[in-house]
């Protein structure tokens, strides 16, 4: 399987989670098999070369992907969760998205100066979750900071929210 068959069996979703929203459901490339290590593989050769110590994976679904990346990587991996769901000392940042405000929160002790950080989450739409998880992240002073989707939904534009310097991958474009 390649990256163009992984893409033919996203389902689209019509009004999910609102009406007039075309949702891009991955669970159907989660369930195949051949589509996850297709994904894995690419995420992977993606990053295999730049010193990458911990995967940031955003609740909930890009928990998927940055579990498999830090386990390919060989790093840690770190969630970013809603409030109250992490049980220790957190950071958390407030941010606009597709549909209303949310909050994210990650562990205060998370990241260190010494890491090298991938953020990664499954779609790409707007920006805002990942622009909240990039300056959760940047506070912390890692000592880079890369951002990955596994889709990003081009016409929305979401990836000009990040400043021009921030690498930005991702895996599938529509």
């Amino acid at each position: 399987m390649k990256l163009e068959q992984v893409k033919d069996i996203i389902r689209d979703v019509y009004d999910f989670p609102t009406k007039g929203i075309v949702f891009k459901d991955l669970t159907t490339a989660f369930k195949d098999p051949a589509a996850m290590k297709v994904i894995g593989a690419t995420l992977n050769e993606r990053y295999k070369e730049l010193g990458v110590t911990k995967v940031v994976g955003i609740e909930s679904r890009g928990f998927i992907g940055a579990s498999i990346l830090a386990y390919e990587l060989n790093a840690g991996f770190v969630p970013v969760r809603k409030p109250g769901k992490l049980p220790a000392d957190t950071l958390k940042m407030s941010y606009s998205k597709e549909y209303g405000t949310d909050t994210i929160e990650i562990h205060r002790d998370a990241i260190t100066p010494d890491d090298v950080v991938v953020l990664h989450d499954d779609v790409l739409a707007t920006g805002g979750t990942m622009m909240a998880a990039y300056e959760l992240v940047k506070s912390m002073n890692p000592k880079k900071i890369y951002i990955n989707f596994i889709i990003e939904l081009s016409f929305l534009k979401g990836r000009d929210v990040f400043p021009a310097d921030v690498d930005v991958n991702s895996l599938i474009v529509y």
